[in-house]
């Protein structure tokens, strides 16, 4: 009897565990150390993972960086609790700017410096950051609802949301403080308000 589609053979699962480990142990490398700082070995070393298990997933080293920015980006994204936060303005307004801070804003800004030089890396990233985009814009559909995202205004406040959190996310890599208490956040919300509830 063939296997179950829907059940991974053994194999299948540790070769998926290994691949998750380097995935977050990319990041993490990027984030805390920066991109001229991560190299495959480091990365190897702390996934835990021999050298060929790395080198057979991800031939080169940008491929790799990518991959995990992307993968663990899009799991952030999937984990929102949107049901939670649907239609609600300002909890809307928060899960947005909380995806401006961790490690995986960190690890995407190292990658968005070092592409400015690297044409290679630049056109690698670009078209993987326009999908997340896609994936991103979704979620920010689903946060605020379908009766504020049909107000004529919304597709010109949540561009404006993102890059005004974006600026002052980047503000957070050399003045560390709790962007929870950022007052940027309640200006924000009553923006939102003044469009959307209009």
């Amino acid at each position: 009897m063939a296997p179950s589609q829907s059940a991974p053979l053994p194999v299948q699962k540790r070769a998926w565990d290994t691949r998750e480990r380097i995935l977050a142990a990319a990041v993490a490398c990027l984030a805390e150390d920066g991109y001229a700082a991560t190299t495959t070995s480091r990365i190897q070393e702390r996934a835990g993972v021999s050298r060929g298990s790395l080198l057979h997933q991800f031939p080169s080293r940008d491929d790799l960086l990518i991959a995990a920015v992307q993968h663990l980006a899009r799991q952030r994204v999937d984990q929102i609790d949107v049901p939670r936060a649907a239609g609600t303005l300002d909890d809307a307004v928060e899960q947005i700017w909380l995806t401006f801070h961790g490690p995986l804003f960190k690890a995407a800004l190292q990658l968005w410096a070092a592409a400015q030089h690297n044409p290679q890396l630049a056109a690698a990233l670009r078209p993987r950051e326009h999908e997340l985009g896609g994936h991103i814009r979704g979620l920010i559909t689903r946060l605020f609802g379908p009766e504020h995202v049909a107000h004529p205004a919304f597709a010109d406040l949540v561009p404006l949301l993102v890059a005004s959190m974006r600026g002052v996310a980047l503000t957070y890599t050399f003045e560390p403080r709790d962007h929870l208490t950022d007052p940027n956040l309640a200006t924000w919300k009553r923006l939102a308000h003044r469009i959307l509830d209009a």
